[in-house]
């Protein structure tokens, strides 16, 4: 009879969907924080697996908010020089009259300030990777030593004639339509060509929705950790309205907002006030759109095929032993009561 119960509360409570365990969610050690199994998610992976191993230059290209470092931190994982640096400069939070310092280093007394040697980016990255984020806003000035380095591996700290080498493999990502900016004199056509050997556009969110409810478990997981919560589901009309907003602020937009929903949640689920979307949150009702009765059953069916493929995962491992440290039970982080109750309603059978 409680078995009975412990169902009907599952099958009235439909206004709650659980989080995915931590494990589940990630989709390879390797790959950091890129979390998804989307379509669009899939074919960026592919191009990123295909040309980690080789020494190409890769221009990442998309929206601000799409996690354009992480791509580039996933090819440096995947190729042979994992082993050493990964050196990562912003080029548009750096002056321009220093950026060139920055990257190549200078002598002391080369200008005013400079009163002791500086080692450049692409010394420190010597046989590691160099990312230069916002490479669109590197100055025309620039541009040609920068070409050098590419083509040549050469380069000269700022008051020393003496040529010095780098073997630092070089991915550049930007948010500007370079071949707009080449065609309006504002970026170099050489420069753009030797960067753009293999592109990698990275898709905003709004084209990888089936993605988002796997993020906010991701998300929500992670701040609840940092701030020691303990969050296990969130309300079904609030995933829905998440997953169809559009997000112009695309991942970090989303991530914003979960913190900010687990910083205000107490319990066990997560609060998102659809009020709020419109105010703190960042968003506004005229860019959300409706959810849609299908879209709710499309994503309970996806979250529940999820759970299943994870439960029987861990029931294999296990050996179809439940409860006990070594258990399924333990394994998933759920306790054994609430892991028999999820098999029965989601009909899973033990095959002879």
């Amino acid at each position: 009879m409680g078995t009975q119960n412990r169902l009907a509360e599952l099958d009235g409570d439909l206004a709650e969907e659980r989080l995915y365990p931590e494990a589940e969610i990630r989709a390879d050690a390797k790959l950091d924080e890129i979390v998804g199994k989307s379509a669009a998610l899939r074919l960026l992976l592919n191009q990123v697996e295909t040309v980690a191993p080789t020494e190409s230059t890769v221009l990442i290209c998309g929206e601000t908010g799409t996690g354009k470092e992480l791509v580039a931190r996933a090819l440096h994982n995947l190729s042979p020089r994992c082993s050493n640096a990964f050196v990562k400069v912003n080029c548009a939070a750096i002056p321009a009259g220093l950026l060139e310092s920055e990257l190549f280093g200078h002598e002391r007394g080369a200008f005013t300030g400079a009163i002791a040697q500086r080692t450049g980016r692409f010394e420190l990255a010597n046989r590691g990777s160099i990312f230069l984020d916002e490479i669109g806003d590197v100055s025309l000035e620039l541009q040609p030593k920068l070409l050098r380095v590419l083509q040549d591996r050469e380069f000269e700290r700022l008051g020393n004639t003496c040529t010095l080498r780098t073997d630092a493999r070089l991915i550049a990502a930007t948010n500007r339509d370079l071949a707009a900016m080449v065609r309006e004199q504002q970026f170099r056509s050489d420069l753009f060509y030797r960067l753009n050997v293999f592109p990698i556009r990275v898709p905003p969110l709004r084209e990888r929705r089936e993605d988002i409810s796997t993020l906010v478990s991701y998300f929500v997981l992670k701040f609840a950790r940092h701030m020691n919560k303990r969050i296990e589901s969130i309300a079904s009309e609030t995933i829905s309205a998440l997953c169809n907003y559009h997000w112009p602020g695309n991942t970090r937009e989303l991530q914003n907002v979960l913190e900010r929903a687990v910083i205000l949640s107490s319990g066990c689920v997560l609060r998102v006030s659809l009020s709020d979307l419109g105010t703190g949150g960042g968003l506004t009702s005229k860019q959300s759109h409706p959810a849609k009765p299908e879209n709710k059953g499309n994503l309970r069916r996806l979250l529940e095929e999820t759970e299943r493929q994870r439960i029987l995962e861990a029931l294999g491992e296990t050996r179809w032993v439940i409860a006990g440290p070594r258990g399924a039970a333990a394994q998933l982080r759920v306790k054994r009561s609430t892991l028999q109750a999820r098999i029965l309603k989601l009909g899973i059978a033990r095959n002879r």
